[in-house]
């Protein structure tokens, strides 16, 4: 019986090493591909994974002859995914952001925030809403991690599809089929140089004292640059050609200066309007300058429980902070 067992082990242990081959792609070697796709370089990639770039090539090189196609294209310049190599790129970031989820439920209960969550935000909101909330957040649910990610409406939603992001703060009709929770709602103010006649009062402003004006707005791919072009039209107004923001500090700025009417939403108008008592913000008295806040995920997401409590704990934040 001995003898039969000492040459059975080295069989069962050449079988399982064989079937160990067979299991590919490895979550490994997804991470590694999904890092070269995020920095375009292997070297980069290698040290985002911290192992060694020839490691790191072979180990995508095996994936490569696994799946009997090649993922990415290789150049003195970089690296870029193949067309199936964005496609398992996507496919990926789903697979591994699963395992994370699987991971923090294992960990924790159903209701407690606690884990890593990442976070796309809106720039119109995220600076003026978050640092507030992640102090909070921070003192109620120390074991919460919260990695965040300014975007676009467009990228916002794009990231939460592929699973880049795990929930995003955004305006909910731009985000069909998702998941969501609401978070406040932000009417719209103007903002104009001193000695322009719209900041010669502090009332709420009429659509029609707009005519004619410049309005002053991020560029495209921003969902309050939809509103504000929908205003414009209504009032008559034309958005400006000759200046696109990249932030709305920037906007205001240029708006101080003569450059035409900012529209900034409440939480950064408001904010502003109470570090700067001398400066003059209106809200805009008209049932299109508005739009609604909201914390969306996939309603496939297990961690739809968490984000419910995330959503109302933001919620009671940008109450406290909206002060309208």
């Amino acid at each position: 019986m001995d003898c039969h067992w000492v040459f059975l082990i080295p069989m069962w242990i050449k079988l399982d090493r064989e079937s160990l081959k067979q299991m590919r792609p490895t979550l490994r070697q997804l991470e590694y591909l999904v890092a070269i796709a995020d920095t375009g370089k292997f070297g980069d990639a290698a040290k985002r994974m911290n192992v060694s770039q020839p490691s790191l090539s072979t180990q995508v090189a095996d994936m490569e002859a696994y799946l009997g196609a090649s993922l990415v294209e290789r150049g003195r310049k970089g690296a870029m995914m193949t067309a199936i190599g964005a496609d398992c790129v996507a496919r990926a970031r789903l697979v591994l952001r699963q395992v994370e989820d699987l991971k923090t439920l294992a960990r924790q209960g159903d209701d407690i925030l606690a884990g890593n969550i990442r976070l796309g935000v809106l720039p119109t909101i995220g600076p003026y809403l978050l640092p507030a909330a992640t102090k909070r957040l921070h003192d109620a649910y120390p074991e919460l991690r919260i990695s965040v990610s300014e975007a676009r409406t467009i990228d916002l939603d794009v990231g939460l599809r592929t699973g880049r992001l795990d929930v995003i703060i955004s305006t909910a009709k731009d985000h069909p089929e998702l998941a969501s929770v609401y978070l406040c709602h932000e009417t719209l103010w103007v903002c104009t140089a001193d000695d322009d006649p719209l900041s010669q009062d502090k009332s709420p402003i009429r659509i029609d004292e707009l005519k004619g004006k410049s309005l002053l707005t991020l560029g495209p791919g921003h969902r309050l640059s939809s509103i504000i072009g929908e205003l414009a039209r209504i009032a008559g107004a034309h958005i400006s050609s000759e200046y696109t923001g990249t932030s709305l500090d920037a906007t205001r700025q240029t708006a101080t200066m003569g450059g035409g009417v900012a529209v900034l939403p409440s939480l950064y108008a408001l904010s502003e309007a109470r570090r700067d008592p001398d400066l003059v913000v209106r809200r805009i008295d008209h049932e299109a300058a508005q739009r609604d806040i909201h914390l969306c995920w996939r309603e496939s997401s297990p961690l739809a429980n968490k984000f419910q409590t995330l959503g109302e704990e933001l919620s009671n934040i940008a109450s406290e902070l909206s002060g309208e």
